[in-house]
């Protein structure tokens, strides 16, 4: 067995919500084990500038803030591995879950999902190198560093355009950039950003490229109809085409809505009860580093006071469907801590 013992939490994913779900339930003496994936860290490590997180009055980088987070959940006893989490069974207790490259499951009583969500991308070769530098997928994360500026927002759906009147709060002009000339948004969102003097359109229209080398300076433009290229200068482009939840593997495990986000059905949990999902992987609307902090701190208090309402009751688990024998005796009340 590569992981005889049952571990009293498992969280998948690292970031905002599993580093934070890691702190509360290793300082709540939760015997605790944070399997950060490949992706160490989660989306915060392809952001340049942190502005808008409680107590960094300075900024700091993403990779900075993550590593503070990391540090800080490890002191408490919180256990790293670097490892992607292959597949899950949650059909009983305790879970399993096997990271990649191994045949026997980790076993948990308690599993907290922090996967995230990873922004869809247009796949241009400027896109990536320039990503951090003028290239964004938050509005709101990055919209200040635009102060005066021009702006294109490629995308046809209600993010965009909320994308778009948010930046006309610091940019000079934003340019919607959309493939056809309808539009998926609602009809209210078209209408305001319509209606917005500093917002124009462009329809019919895809992005080949990202202009520039250091750091944005334009867009490379083709028009589908007539194939007339052309470009257009801006010093920030967001790609405002949707996002996509990293819950490939919990597919038939737990309940999710159309677009793959997992429901959180009391509090925290999931539709299986012991199962609980914090940050971008169950929220469709902010998706925000500090939101996403909020809900790892929810989902480990959750967890830690369902943990007790069962008593680790040995009738509740089953180690021996794993092919281990039940560990003799109940363990310990755990004393509470905050």
């Amino acid at each position: 067995m590569s992981d005889s013992k049952v571990r009293d939490v498992v969280i998948i994913g690292s970031g905002p919500a599993g580093y934070t779900a890691a702190l509360y339930a290793a300082r709540a003496n939760l015997d605790t084990v944070v399997y950060q994936g490949i992706e160490v860290g989660g989306q915060l490590m392809l952001t340049t500038e942190v502005e808008n997180y409680p107590g960094y009055p300075e900024g700091v980088t993403g990779p900075e803030m993550m590593e503070d987070f990391e540090k800080q959940a490890a002191r408490f006893g919180a256990e790293m591995r670097p490892d992607n989490i292959a597949r899950v069974d949650f059909s009983g207790r305790p879970f399993g879950l096997w990271p990649e490259g191994t045949e026997e499951p980790v076993l948990a009583r308690a599993v907290i999902i922090a996967t995230g969500a990873k922004a869809k991308w247009l796949g241009l070769p400027g896109e990536q190198r320039l990503m951090g530098r003028g290239v964004s997928s938050c509005a709101t994360c990055d919209g200040f560093f635009f102060r005066d500026k021009r702006v294109a927002v490629v995308g046809g759906g209600d993010t965009a355009m909320e994308e778009a009147l948010f930046l006309t709060n610091h940019a000079e002009k934003v340019t919607i950039i959309h493939r056809r000339d309808e539009f998926r948004a609602s009809k209210i969102m078209l209408e305001r950003a319509r209606r917005n003097e500093k917002i124009d359109f462009i329809v019919n229209t895809v992005v080949e490229d990202v202009l520039g080398e250091e750091k944005v300076e334009g867009l490379r433009l083709r028009n589908v109809r007539t194939g007339e290229e052309s470009e257009l200068a801006v010093d920030g482009f967001f790609v405002a085409i949707g996002h996509k939840p990293a819950t490939e593997i919990f597919q038939g495990q737990v309940e999710m809505d159309k677009g793959g986000y997992i429901l959180q059905k009391e509090h925290t949990m999931t539709s299986v009860p012991g199962v609980f999902a914090a940050g971008d992987v169950s929220d469709r609307r902010y998706r925000q580093a500090v939101t996403a902090a909020g809900d790892g701190c929810r989902a480990a208090i959750d967890a830690e006071r369902w943990l007790e309402e069962q008593g680790e009751a040995e009738d509740a688990e089953d180690p021996a469907r794993w092919g281990l024998d039940k560990e003799p005796g109940k363990a310990p009340a755990r004393p509470r801590s905050r």
